[in-house]
């Protein structure tokens, strides 16, 4: 029974992410996570982890 609870949690976890990707994705962010992703151009890469 703990198997069927622990995978059942896994796969919820998994579609959950998976969910949240695509409708970054949809949206037009670039960079998902980053909080400057929806003012990246296209033809730059997200510069998040970059310090200035």
């Amino acid at each position: 029974m703990e198997t069927i609870i622990a995978a059942v949690i896994i796969v919820l976890i998994v579609g959950l992410a998976v969910g949240y990707i695509y409708k970054a994705k949809k949206s037009g962010k670039k960079c998902i996570g980053c909080p400057y992703a929806e003012s990246c151009s296209s033809k730059e890469k997200c510069n998040c982890n970059k310090d200035n």
